[in-house]
């Protein structure tokens, strides 16, 4: 199970990440409504890791949580642009539970 949610994971951390990036280059409008976007996918991912973190226990999952709240504070801090060392350092925690649940599914010979 951490493997499938390591990867919908993944995803949404990408997504986000992008989205920030994306961001630094729209008008001021369009970023209010951006940041809102932002903070939804953040919210949405961060409930999919306290999932995981449940079905899937593992202590890493709360580091994941911890950065995933470090970078929603940055967009309630209006620095929002800066949240993506939060989010990379997630994204590194979250391929490090998928590739040793990989590796145990292999060990097994699920997969």
């Amino acid at each position: 199970m951490a493997f499938s949610q390591s990867e919908k994971l993944k995803a949404g951390i990408i997504w986000i990440s992008g989205a920030v990036e994306v961001m630094a280059g729209i008008g001021a409008a369009e970023k209010k409504g951006a940041e809102r976007v932002i903070r939804l996918m953040l919210g949405m991912v961060s409930q999919e890791v306290r999932l995981a973190a449940t079905v899937a226990p593992s202590g890493q999952w709360q580091e994941v949580d911890r950065f995933l709240d470090q970078a929603m504070v940055m967009f309630d801090s209006g620095v929002g642009a800066d949240s993506v060392y939060h989010l990379t350092q997630a994204l590194s925690r979250v391929t490090g539970i998928g590739h040793a649940s990989m590796n145990f599914l292999k060990e097994k010979g699920l997969i």
